[in-house]
């Protein structure tokens, strides 16, 4: 396979803009005198538009394939993944008011602390096909797949083919990108719609059209309904590429643009709206906030807290400072650092290469140039998106970059393109040597800081990588049937580190809050969970444990508190037989068959048993859900039957409650402990005497 392409954008060099409808909706050639010369439904699914190259579709599904084969084949090894949203799904799949509120429990006492767009997917899996690992991440590998193809499709349309299955190869086989489309957090489906508004806005540029970018509105409504303000990251230039690249009028294109932002408001508006206007006796607490107003959660501990590192109620606080902290340090390199490299970095010095090199390339062409635009979608998603994470101060994760991912394989197979059919020009030659020895040299560097390779890996992509460098620098003096392999070279040099980790990603399960991607071994930095999703210890943690492929607990021992635990901050355990029939034993009397402090104890309980488990004070302990009266009257009213002992919250963590560790006080003062296999619990029917 070589980077010549043809169709959409025409020869190099050429200035004709490109057709303004899609590859398939060109004529076709076709038997003028029958309908039995169409090629029929499979045949057209093989061959793709009449415009592509023979190869071109053939590779297309034989790289979706390949995806989802190595996002599926070993689905089900990490359990329920994180609990924490798994117990939320297991609630939606058993009540609808769970469900559209996003629930932890059945019950709806408290929400998770994001909005519930991703949840909805997978409660949706999980009452089509019963609860299951399987079916609670299945929708996320198909998330993967489907990113994949968006990405392909929307480079393809004004690159080639070749730059599409460039694209899709990077981004599949992005380490991160393997991580959370095998996982069950909100980040899966997050980067779909990511990438299906920068689908959209591309189309949008094209036709001038303001119906395209109203669906550009409503993908980024659809984002912030998953993971709030993060989506918005890629807005800025969405508008900006409009703005400056569509063949209509100024005044047309900044009321398009307008038209776009009414249409996100309105698609993310509307639950926002019923969540605010419910009264709130008549639904769960908001998780995550402290006034119970999901406004609050969205500009504060999910918003400009984790920018700021004032996050009421989060763990540690104070967020992190260039010199390092609770998150990590920050800084212009902490995309690269040892705790991120090898998470999405492998190409982002290449990326930024070719970025540069294709503006400069297309500097000169008319405003409306489409591939010029392009640039300013893709290139401006991963600019801006990658700075904030460099400098947020508050909570960060490895696996929130993947929302690069798609950026960055987008950019390089543009660029790579690009460059390619400009070969004829220095900076076309030197942006394609200079891309490709520094994917090499970073892989290398990457690939130094784990062992489970050996030497052989890390020394074979430098030198194939270097060799092809120098090799398409000399492209004009080399045999032409040599210069597909020197290509060849420098893509398998480019994503054979990045490919191993992925595979080595997906051949392990991973459990809990923090997770991170690659083989045991690779380093990680402060902030950074371990392999197979172990996370760090954490202020007061004496233990973790996780969730194997099978439900069974693994790890040392379970975190403080009152007695035997029954999980920790960071990960659930599963409960013994035992403690399921103790809690499943006259379940219909209560609307909680147990209480426990932090949602992860809480989760662990709830899908061990399948009954609403109340978590108290949200995720980190810290919420006032419930207060101490109202726990005390749901007491009172025989609401609850159980109190977990060894819950783990952090309780007033930077300015949050501290209801849970007053409950936590009063039961233990009031109600009798039995110890159920080894785990301690109170009953909440058997008061001291």
């Amino acid at each position: 396979m070589t980077l010549t392409t043809t169709g959409a954008t025409g020869t190099a060099g050429s200035t004709a803009p490109a057709p303004v409808g899609p590859a398939d909706a060109r004529p076709q050639t076709t038997h003028p005198a029958s309908r039995a010369g169409r090629p029929g439904r499979l045949q057209r699914l093989w061959r793709g538009a009449d415009a592509d190259p023979s190869w071109a579709r053939p590779a297309l599904l034989g790289l979706l394939l390949v995806t989802l084969v190595l996002y599926t084949w070993n689905l089900t090894a990490s359990g329920y993944a994180n609990s924490f949203y798994s117990a939320a799904v297991q609630a939606g799949s058993d009540s609808w008011k769970a469900f559209f509120f996003g629930s932890s429990d059945a019950a709806s006492s408290i929400t998770v602390d994001k909005p519930p767009a991703s949840l909805w997917v997978m409660a949706l899996s999980v009452r089509l096909l019963g609860l299951s690992s399987f079916a609670i991440l299945l929708p996320q590998a198909l998330m993967g797949v489907a990113t994949v193809g968006v990405v392909y499709t929307t480079v393809k349309r004004h690159f080639g083919a070749a730059a599409g299955l460039i694209a899709g190869v990077v981004l599949a086989l992005t380490p991160v990108a393997a991580l959370m489309f095998t996982f069950n957090n909100p980040d899966a489906l997050l980067t779909l719609l990511m990438a299906l508004g920068a689908w959209a806005t591309i189309k949008a540029i094209e036709q001038a059209s303001p119906k395209w970018m109203m669906i550009v509105g409503v993908f980024i409504g659809l984002g912030f309904l998953t993971k709030t303000l993060q989506v918005l990251l890629v807005v800025p230039f969405f508008g900006l590429a409009y703005l400056i690249a569509a063949p209509t009028t100024l005044r047309k294109r900044i009321v398009h643009s307008l038209l776009a932002v009414g249409t996100m408001v309105l698609s993310a508006g509307w639950w926002v709206a019923i969540v605010e206007l419910v009264p709130a006796s008549a639904r769960p607490y908001i998780g995550g906030s402290q006034t119970n107003s999901f406004l609050e959660l969205t500009f504060g501990y999910n918003g400009l807290g984790r920018l700021s590192g004032d996050e009421i109620g989060s763990v540690g606080g104070g967020g992190a400072t260039a010199g390092g902290g609770m998150w990590g340090s920050t800084g212009l390199f902490r995309m690269f650092s040892s705790s991120v490299g090898d998470q999405i970095s492998w190409l982002i010095p290449s990326a930024l290469i070719l970025l540069a090199a294709g503006l400069w390339l297309r500097g000169r062409r008319p405003r409306t140039d489409l591939r010029r635009a392009a640039y300013l979608v893709w290139g401006g998603w991963l600019v801006v998106t990658m700075l904030v994470f460099s400098f947020m101060a508050g909570i960060f994760h490895e696996y929130y970059t993947v929302a690069l991912a798609p950026a960055i394989g987008a950019v390089v197979g543009m660029g790579a393109v690009e460059a390619w059919q400009r070969r004829s020009s220095a900076v076309g030659t030197i942006a394609l040597a200079a891309a490709t020895a520094a994917a090499a040299t970073w892989s290398f560097i990457l690939l130094s800081r784990t062992t489970a390779y050996g030497d052989w890996l890390r020394i074979s992509v430098l030198a194939v990588g270097m060799a092809a460098a120098l090799l398409i620098l000399a492209t004009r003096w080399i045999h032409a049937r040599a210069v597909p392999f020197v290509l060849a070279a420098a893509l398998v040099a480019g994503l054979a580190g990045s490919g191993a980790y992925a595979v080595s990603t997906t051949a392990q399960g991973h459990s809990g809050s923090i997770v991170t991607a690659g083989p045991a071994g690779s380093s990680r930095g402060p902030g950074g969970g371990g392999m197979g999703g172990t996370p760090p210890q954490l202020p007061g943690q004496t233990g973790t444990t996780q969730q194997g492929a099978n439900g069974t607990t693994q790890g040392g021992p379970q975190t403080g508190g009152t007695g035997g635990g029954m999980g920790g901050l960071l990960d659930a355990s599963t409960p013994s037989t035992a403690v399921v029939a103790a809690l499943s034993a006259d379940a219909g009397s209560y609307t909680w068959v147990a209480a426990a402090v932090g949602s992860q104890t809480a989760a662990g309980l709830q899908l061990g048993t399948q009954l609403p488990v109340m978590a108290i004070g949200g995720f980190n302990g810290s919420d006032p859900s419930p207060t101490l009266a109202q726990f005390q009257q749901y007491v009172a009213n025989g609401q609850i039957h159980y109190f977990a002992g060894g819950g783990r919250g952090f309780g007033n963590q930077n300015g949050g409650s501290s209801a849970s560790s007053e409950i936590s006080s009063w039961v233990q003062a009031n109600f009798t402990s039995v110890t159920i296999d080894g785990s301690t619990f109170y009953d909440l029917t058997q008061p001291l005497q």
